[in-house]
């Protein structure tokens, strides 16, 4: 158990450190603000790349190994939104690239278990710290105060991060397909499953439906270009007839509307991942029970 604590504490520790003319002007512009846009997924990758490595030189993943007999017995997170009738995952997060800060003094003891007590059906926890705001420390600190599965929201590119998911708690991880080659993805989702963990597969073009196999647990459709944070919901029912029928489908990223959440589920989908909208608010979990009360 010691050796459990003090891997968990060292993982933690080590990712916390770290008119004409005006149109033509105005074309320029936005043709410049997307460039940038563009480069903040690659400029993400590269940072995880990094501190991942910089991880692997102070915990060897062999260490990580030896912690994950005592890791908390996973929840399926397939099963809770399969069988829920809101289907809501509720996330929880301090900042992102495209917004800034929103809330950066939050606390997971607090708004964590306000969501689940407010009825979510999951929830997601941003563990990416430069860009997000987030900790694996953020988990660990709600894992023993909610009964709900938990999953772990980051970039994920190396079987080294999901040792770090299970040992921390974590029932589930996202696999981000314009982050990674197919290959990849294939690989670290038979890990994951190895070591008990489910995989949300995000996607958020029709080029992307082939990393769709019978290894993915669950399909969510990003309503967020990745690379220019445009935000178009209508992304979700464009995919929605081009993905397997018996698939669990979950929605990311810019609902805002309980009547968007009843469109989605008359398309199909059963999980709705929901997190500026609640996160903004100065009581999320309030906020999510009048989300609920509104699409019930």
């Amino acid at each position: 158990m010691r050796v459990h604590v003090f891997l968990i504490s060292k993982v933690i520790s080590i990712v916390h450190r770290k008119s004409s003319n005006r149109k033509s002007i105005s074309l320029i512009i936005n043709i410049k603000t997307n460039e940038l846009m563009k480069d903040i997924l690659s400029e993400i990758i590269a940072n995880k790349r990094f501190e991942v490595d910089l991880q692997k030189q102070a915990i060897s993943i062999e260490q990580l190994q030896e912690g994950i007999s005592e890791s908390p017995t996973p929840r399926s997170m397939k099963q809770a939104l399969a069988s829920s009738a809101s289907g809501i995952i509720a996330e929880f997060k301090r900042r992102s690239p495209s917004k800034g800060w929103i809330q950066e003094e939050a606390c997971p003891e607090e708004i964590v278990p306000s969501y689940a007590a407010a009825g979510a059906s999951a929830l997601s926890i941003l563990t990416d710290e430069k860009f997000f705001g987030g900790s694996l420390k953020d988990i660990r600190a709600a894992r023993p105060l909610v009964e709900i599965p938990i999953l772990r929201k980051d970039f994920i590119i190396d079987e080294y991060q999901l040792y770090q998911a299970k040992i921390v708690g974590a029932d589930a991880v996202l696999l981000i397909a314009a982050a990674l080659e197919l290959e990849k993805c294939n690989e670290l989702a038979e890990k994951a499953h190895e070591l008990g963990l489910e995989v949300l597969l995000e996607i958020h073009s029709s080029e992307e439906l082939a990393y769709i196999n019978k290894g993915i647990d669950m399909v969510g459709i990003n309503n967020r270009n990745l690379g220019t944070f445009f935000t178009d919901i209508e992304n979700s029912f464009r995919l929605a007839g081009q993905l397997p029928q018996d698939a669990v489908l979950v929605s990311e990223s810019g609902i805002s509307d309980p009547e968007i959440v009843k469109r989605l589920r008359a398309a199909g989908f059963r999980g709705f991942l929901i997190g500026e909208t609640f996160m903004k608010t100065q009581r999320p979990g309030e906020t999510l029970q009048n989300f609920l009360q509104a699409i019930q």
